[in-house]
């Protein structure tokens, strides 16, 4: 059942509105929430909304409890392909938890909020931006691990980062839900405008198994992988540019690399010359890497979780 969350006037006869689809079971009185669409150009989780739903509309009798699907928080930003609000220049997920009574913005996070709150779980899913391609992840706010970890170790994804990123600090969407009593994490995986298949065929697996373990869905499930783990900065190798030029990747994300692999080289098309070659400082398992080939000097073209010296 399609309903409205949140709907506000916009000045030309139009309005923002905000919905979501219920689909409710038998049995359980669970309640699992799947949100996505808070930034405009990330487009990974619209493809999972969808093969959620059509492996529920496959076997209705295997769900059990309620499901509430939001696959566009930001829809404007959707429409016009912008990561914030268009003409406000606003990111959506610095917004929460909103107030009733605010601008218009504030009053659309604090519907988000009140409606997704109660929930049993809440997974909001993100990608990562056009520059950058993220291996599947689960992003934990370290204040809140204990009551999110055990539902995180069940989503099927490669890596679970506890830290204090900016996806999951203080006036994002997950944060004031796990405020509210409300367990939810975020997921971080592709790149942005577009989608990755095999992402989201890996999530919805793995929100299957979490879901069977929650006894929302009695029908199969996989043994989700058992991802790496992280809760320390000191974990992560960044590498940088120390150059502009037109970066070459060598390798993909999600390799396991050892120290002195290539990874890349910045080269200088003008001159037809290398200008720096990338090298894995130390092994470890590449998880994010660099898609948008043009670099300056600072960019970064990847993320290393450490597995030795």
């Amino acid at each position: 059942m399609v309903s409205i969350v949140a709907s506000v006037d916009l000045p030309v006869d139009e309005k923002l509105t905000i919905k979501k689809n219920t689909i409710k079971g038998q049995g359980s009185g669970k309640r699992f929430c799947l949100l996505t669409g808070l930034h405009g150009d990330e487009l990974e989780g619209q493809l999972v909304c969808h093969k959620v739903q059509e492996r529920i509309n496959a076997e209705p009798q295997n769900f059990h409890g309620t499901l509430d699907i939001y696959p566009a928080l930001n829809p404007l930003g959707i429409d016009s392909i912008t990561r914030g609000i268009p003409a406000f220049d606003l990111d959506m997920n610095r917004t929460f938890p909103g107030e009733a009574d605010g601008t218009m913005t504030e009053y659309i996070a604090s519907k988000i909020l009140q409606d997704a709150s109660g929930a049993d779980f809440a997974l909001d899913i993100h990608a990562s931006s056009i520059f950058i391609r993220e291996l599947p992840q689960v992003r934990i706010p370290p204040e809140f691990k204990e009551q999110i970890l055990d539902f995180a170790k069940l989503l099927n994804m490669d890596l679970l980062w506890v830290q204090q990123n900016t996806s999951v600090q203080e006036n994002s969407l997950v944060y004031a839900l796990n405020q509210n009593k409300t367990p939810a994490a975020v997921i971080d995986m592709g790149i942005g405008m577009n989608y990755t298949s095999a992402f989201a065929e890996q999530l919805t697996d793995g929100i299957f198994c979490l879901l069977k373990k929650m006894g929302m869905w009695s029908g199969a499930a996989i043994e989700p992988r058992k991802p790496v783990y992280s809760d320390q900065e000191s974990d992560m190798t960044m590498l940088v540019s120390k150059t502009a030029g037109f970066f070459v990747r060598k390798v993909e994300c999600g390799t396991r690399v050892q120290k002195g692999d290539l990874l890349g080289e910045i080269i200088n098309p003008l001159e037809g010359k290398v200008l720096v070659q990338i090298k894995a400082p130390r092994p470890g398992l590449l998880f994010t890497m660099r898609e948008y080939p043009i670099v300056e000097t600072g960019s970064m073209l990847g993320r290393i979780l450490n597995e030795g010296n």
